[in-house]
């Protein structure tokens, strides 16, 4: 799969601890993205943030460290990630929890796979 220069950045912001059923959000949303094609989705952990909340959540306090912030980061064409967006939305609102979703311009300078040696 190529991906033209113009493109987008779809970025999710969720917390550690929150789960679809038994599994972690971010962890359904990067299969979801695997299974439907997406060029590459990567899953970050924070270690600090805010929200809509205005809850601290940051690993410098060890009683409040374990609901780190999560970033879920993918990179395709415009119109497949404005189609999977629905399910990141679906995903989200069957977990029951917060977060916020934002779609950007980037733009793709280099997109391939490693070649076998």
């Amino acid at each position: 799969m190529d991906l033209p220069g113009d493109s987008s950045l779809l970025r999710i912001f969720l917390g550690e601890n929150d789960k679809l059923g038994h599994q972690p959000l971010y962890e359904a949303i990067l299969l979801a993205a695997r299974k439907e094609g997406m060029a590459g989705c990567t899953v970050v952990r924070g270690i600090m943030s805010f929200g809509a909340s205005s809850v601290v959540h940051t690993a410098k306090w060890i009683d409040i460290s374990e609901d780190l912030p999560i970033v879920v980061e993918i990179v395709d064409l415009d119109s497949r990630i404005n189609g999977f967006v629905e399910i990141v939305h679906a995903l989200m609102e069957a977990s029951g929890k917060g977060g916020l979703v934002t779609v950007e311009k980037a733009r793709v300078l280099y997109y391939r796979h490693k070649r076998k040696a």
